[in-house]
């Protein structure tokens, strides 16, 4: 198919079918020959006709739907150029939609969202996206903001109405309402930031403690070569699973180690580069010794602030059943990656280390930028909290927080409040 978006496309329809332009009829497939300049049929398809602004893009749009050959289609494209087409840059499609009030930024974004989606729950979150959803719960909080600012506002500017805010309109109470639903969105925000992303999970400890073998596991097939001879693996293997929908990016690593192979050596380097990566660090031992003094080098070495489960292989060999245990605060898995044995517990764990709650219905693939407005709203909303008894610094804050929640739709200005104000106010009696 190839997608036409401009303005008064009616006579480029008529020039590119041969057809009379009041012939064709909007929202209507219609039959037609698409010719070439010298008037010789191209391809016969489908024209549909999308009269601005009912359309994707604002814009009156053309779709003409050919049999779909590389070669036809490359001749038809190229016969759309020449009667005054250009080609699209990427996302101009969207972009236009967004220009001409189709959809905000959030909904342009989920478009890309959706092409891009690698699970089934992301691509439901790119819908809900898409159609919506995320704006809707955006224009709520604002809409609760602009009230807010706008009694507050209407106070400074006409102190002669002796408005108190505080005590007749609750603006303790406002604030804290609005905080709540904030923080609701923020954390379904966050949610869907895994969705998008995924987690980055590291696999790695000393050589033959069971690293392949639970990559292999956790991947269903036999991805990584297993033996009893200690430094197999000598590159980072990646495999990405789905757990509950969330991608779970997994890299089995070379087995860390003092070694005079250069090879392994190197493969050890490109381990803690990894490492210095990863979102979660599984740190494997054997069960039947438990954790070494060598095993207690490497946790020593693993970057502050790196989540780190430490995963206790072949409990099958030492007759154990798996389990999770804390000691000293640091969470133990013991199970069995050969036998499958205890990986139950691994999905849960690797699940709460993300922060998963829930099947993914609730939640709003966001992007980091999304993130960053609704942490800074919600800072800036404590901060307003803070001055409820100096309402100028308390009107700035409410300012600096819809700010940034109007940067995930694009919207708002000052224009808007002004318009609130004197809409909702007898400002002259």
């Amino acid at each position: 198919m190839i997608r036409v978006s401009g303005r008064g496309l009616l006579p480029f329809a008529a020039g590119l079918t041969g057809n009379p332009a009041q012939s064709i009829q909007a929202r209507r497939a219609t039959s037609a020959d698409f010719l070439g300049s010298d008037a010789i049929a191209l391809d016969r398809g489908l024209l549909l006709y999308f009269p601005a602004p009912h359309s994707f893009t604002g814009e009156d749009v053309l779709e003409l739907q050919g049999h779909g050959g590389p070669v036809v289609m490359q001749l038809l494209l190229g016969r759309c150029l020449e009667l005054g087409a250009r080609l699209a840059e990427p996302g101009e499609f969207s972009r236009r939609a967004f220009l001409n009030d189709k959809m905000d930024l959030a909904q342009a974004e989920a478009v890309a969202d959706l092409i891009e989606a690698t699970t089934n729950s992301a691509a439901r979150s790119a819908v809900r996206s898409l159609s919506g959803e995320f704006s809707r719960a955006v224009h709520d909080l604002v809409a609760q903001l602009t009230e807010l600012r706008m009694l507050i506002e209407a106070t400074l500017d006409f102190p002669e109405e002796e408005i108190d805010v505080l005590r007749d309109t609750d603006a303790a109470e406002r604030l804290t309402r609005f905080q709540g639903g904030l923080e609701t969105l923020r954390r379904r925000a966050q949610q869907g930031s895994l969705l998008r992303s995924g987690l980055h999970i590291v696999l790695a400890g000393l050589p033959n403690v069971g690293k392949s073998s639970l990559l292999n596991r956790l991947a269903g097939e036999e991805r990584a070569i297993v033996t009893e001879i200690a430094g197999t693996t000598r590159d980072a293997l990646r495999e990405t699973i789905q757990v509950e929908g969330i991608p779970l990016h997994i890299i089995d690593t070379a087995g860390l180690r003092e070694t005079a192979d250069a090879v392994e050596r190197i493969g050890i380097e490109r381990t803690w580069k990894e490492i210095e990566r990863a979102d979660v660090v599984l740190q494997l031992v054997d069960t039947r010794t438990g954790v070494t003094t060598d095993d207690e080098v490497i946790a020593a070495r693993l970057p502050a602030g790196i989540e780190r489960i430490v995963v206790e292989n072949k409990c099958d060999l030492a007759q154990q059943s798996p389990v999770r245990f804390e000691r000293d605060g640091q969470v133990h898995l013991r199970l069995s990656a050969k036998g499958g044995e205890g990986i139950e517990l691994l999905h849960a764990e690797l699940l709460r280390v993300a922060g998963w709650v829930g099947h993914g219905e609730d939640v709003i693939l966001a992007r980091e930028r999304h993130l960053e407005a609704l942490t800074e709203a919600a800072e800036k909303s404590v901060l307003a909290g803070r001055h409820l008894g100096q309402i100028e610094f308390c009107a700035e804050e409410l300012r600096l927080a819809q700010s940034a929640l109007s940067r995930i739709t694009g919207e708002f200005g000052a224009d808007d409040l002004l318009g609130e104000i004197f809409s909702r106010f007898c400002i002259g009696k």
